[in-house]
C-alpha cells in the first residue's frame, strides 16, 4: 500500500488544531430509539477486557468478482479509516466522501497495534455479525452491537458510537490523505495508551441485501499489498 503523509500544517505539535469543516451526510440518520439502553450497552462494553477466544466464524461470506481495473461492478466508493491509540481498541470510520462526517463509527474489541500488525498477512477479513429480529426496520449500519471475527477468530464485540470531537479532528486532519498509514501528531498521543496510528484507503462498498454489506479495500494503481475485506451480516 502506498504511504501518505499528514499535511505539514497538521503535523507540527505547535500548530493550531484544524477547524472542523466536514460536511454532514446527504441523508440524515434517523434518531436512535432506546438511547438509554444503547448507552448502557456501550458502558458495559468498555468495562470488558480485550479477549481473544478461539472460535470459527460460521456465517457464509459473500464473494464478488473484480473487473480488470480492480473495481467491483455496481459498487459505490467509500473512504475507510482504521485508527486508535496503539494499546486501545481500534475504531473503524466509514465516510461517503473524504470531506464528510462519518456515516459509521464502530469501535472493535482488538488493540489498534495488534490489528495493524496482523495486517501484514496477505488476506485480512473482518466479519461483523448481528442478530436479525422480526419486524425490525433498523438499517444494517445502524445496528448498535456486533459480534466481531477476524480471519475466522472471534475477538469480541463491536459497538457503534457517535463521532466525538476527537474523531472529527482526526477525520479533518486526514481529509487530504486518500491512501496511507502512519502516526498522527504528538498532541493525540496518550501517556498510557500510546500514540494514535491510522490506516486509510478507498473501499468498494457492495450492498448484497438489507441484511448484508461488504467493504473491499482498494490498492492504488494495482499496487500489490495486503487485502482487507469487512463484512456486515445480519443473521
Amino acid at each position: 500500500m502506498a504511504s501518505a503523509v499528514v499535511p505539514e500544517s497538521a503535523s507540527s505539535p505547535s500548530s493550531p488544531r484544524p477547524a472542523i469543516t466536514l460536511s454532514q451526510p446527504k441523508k440524515k440518520r434517523p434518531a436512535v430509539k432506546n438511547a438509554k439502553a444503547i448507552r448502557a450497552i456501550r458502558s458495559l462494553f468498555r468495562s470488558f477486557p480485550i479477549l481473544t477466544p478461539a472460535c470459527r466464524f460460521h456465517a457464509t461470506v459473500p464473494r464478488c468478482s473484480r473487473a480488470t481495473d480492480g473495481h467491483i461492478s455496481g459498487a459505490t466508493r467509500a473512504t475507510g479509516t482504521l485508527f486508535g491509540h496503539r494499546k486501545s481498541r481500534i475504531t473503524l470510520a466509514i465516510q461517503e466522501n473524504p470531506r464528510g462526517v462519518p456515516i459509521l463509527l464502530l469501535e472493535i474489541a482488538i488493540p489498534t497495534g495488534k490489528f495493524m500488525q496482523e495486517m501484514g498477512s496477505d488476506h485480512h477479513r473482518v466479519a461483523l455479525e448481528c442478530e436479525k429480529k422480526a419486524a425490525d426496520k433498523t438499517k444494517l449500519l445502524e445496528e448498535p452491537l456486533w459480534t466481531a471475527f477476524i480471519n475466522g477468530r472471534k475477538i469480541g464485540y463491536g459497538v457503534k458510537r457517535k463521532p466525538s470531537e476527537k474523531d472529527l479532528e482526526i477525520m479533518q486532519l486526514l481529509y487530504t490523505v486518500s491512501t496511507g498509514a502512519g502516526v498522527l501528531p504528538d498532541h493525540m498521543t496518550d501517556a498510557i495508551e500510546g500514540e494514535t496510528t491510522y490506516m486509510r484507503a478507498y473501499f468498494d462498498r457492495v450492498v448484497g441485501s438489507k441484511d448484508s454489506e461488504t467493504l473491499y479495500m482498494l490498492n492504488p494503481d494495482g499496487n500489490s499489498g495486503p487485502e482487507l475485506s469487512i463484512f456486515f451480516v445480519r443473521v
